[in-house]
């Protein structure tokens, strides 16, 4: 089995988080992919506007079409500081025997050797890496990881998943839903209705 791991805050949840995973699903042979969202990312400590219930929902909602596509409650349910090992750590006693891969965007790997116990990360999953605008600078440390195939990497690789970029992001989508524009193809319509039916990210609430 193997298992696709997506973490983020998803705030909101849109088609930039799931379009590109879906495009290389088949590739990697994913059996299943876990959204994680996080109650506070460790870089973002001071970013998330929707509280963790609202954040969790429209990811639900996003991804209710797709058996393979699962929403995990596990760091929303700690009510603590999100770190990707910890994580792992609950997700491989939850597949034990399965491929875990953790999915990140290009704009995450400037600052990767900052990520918490990163030798331990690398010793239960890969990383597979998104293309996204404004990132992709692997630090040179972690170049020898990068393996050239997606479908048998060696244990503790980066693989380069070759999506295709989907510009769009969750500071755009809040700042047009604050100014009373359209997000339309953007996100699910069903996100789309919850963020408008609960009035998240309107003017004072950014």
């Amino acid at each position: 089995m193997r298992i696709g791991i997506c973490g983020g805050t998803f705030d909101p949840f849109h088609n930039g988080h799931l379009t590109p995973i879906l495009d290389i699903q088949a590739d990697f042979g994913w059996d299943r992919v876990v959204f994680v969202p996080a109650w506070v990312q460790p870089f973002k400590k001071e970013r998330i506007t929707a509280s963790p219930y609202h954040r969790f929902a429209m990811a639900v909602l996003a991804t209710a079409d797709d058996a393979r596509l699962h929403v995990s409650s596990w760091e929303l349910e700690r009510e603590s500081l999100s770190y990707s090992i910890e994580t792992l750590r609950h997700l491989r006693a939850e597949y034990a025997h399965a491929q875990l891969e953790w999915i990140i965007g290009g704009d995450n790997l400037p600052r990767l050797l900052e990520w918490k116990q990163l030798d331990a990360i690398f010793g239960i999953a890969n990383f597979v890496v998104l293309s996204r605008q404004g990132g992709d600078a692997l630090p040179a440390q972690l170049q020898q990881r990068v393996a050239a195939t997606s479908t048998r990497p060696p244990h503790g690789a980066i693989v380069y998943g070759g999506n295709a970029e989907v510009p769009v992001s969750s500071t755009q989508i809040r700042l047009r839903v604050a100014e009373g524009e359209p997000i339309d193809g953007m996100v699910d319509p069903r996100v789309s209705r919850y963020i408008h039916h609960y009035g998240l990210y309107r003017k004072g609430h950014l």
